[in-house]
């Protein structure tokens, strides 16, 4: 996946929404977005008509850059999920958000999902008490996600930085730095704000 060198935050005021892409500082005044949510470049204050089309391929990048995916992973995803029984948007969800770097991010261990991938990528995590260092590691229902010894003073800092983060129902504490996922995600459990059928309609054209 090639990675993104230019500003996090030009991407939140390229789709229009806070993405909530660095941390603590999304929750602050300091926050580019929140000073300047127009578009960047120097035509970003100019009224667009979007086409059907430019809508569609907006959300299909907003949920991209929130999941921090290059173009063909984010792809093999929605295959995969059109393979399957139910509605495609809401297993495309299922998929992203069973990710392990989400996960951690979701259990409140890293301030953001970026963060969290990095700590996946440095071998501190562990999934049923093996350490696993792949952030697609795919979780299912019952697993345990423990924080390794070495990462523990870095997740105790983001929990105490969000005191009062609500989890969402799916996954729970089971412990200082352990969590465990209850059940797999439901379109309900998940708070990402995307338009799913957009994205299934994009790749469907």
């Amino acid at each position: 996946m090639g990675r993104h060198t230019d500003a996090s935050c030009r991407l939140c005021r390229r789709e229009g929404a806070k993405l909530f892409l660095k941390g603590e500082k999304c929750y602050t005044e300091k926050c580019p977005y929140a000073r300047r949510s127009y578009a960047p470049g120097q035509h970003g204050k100019l009224p667009i008509r979007a086409s059907e089309y430019q809508i569609r391929l907006r959300e299909k990048q907003k949920a991209r850059r929130i999941y921090g995916l290059g173009e063909r992973q984010f792809a093999n995803y929605f295959d995969r999920a059109a393979k399957r029984r139910g509605a495609t948007g809401e297993q495309l969800l299922q998929f992203l958000e069973r990710r392990l770097d989400n996960v951690v991010y979701r259990l409140g261990f890293a301030t953001s999902r970026q963060s969290a991938r990095q700590m996946v990528r440095n071998g501190g995590v562990l999934v049923n008490g093996r350490r696993t260092n792949i952030p697609s590691f795919e979780v299912k229902s019952g697993d345990q996600v423990v924080i390794a010894p070495r990462m523990v003073k870095l997740a105790k800092a983001s929990l105490e930085k969000f005191p009062d983060r609500v989890l969402p129902g799916w996954v729970a504490l089971a412990g200082e730095v352990e969590g465990k996922v209850v059940t797999l995600p439901k379109r309900d459990d998940i708070d990402t704000s995307l338009a799913e059928n957009l994205i299934v309609e994009y790749y469907s054209r």
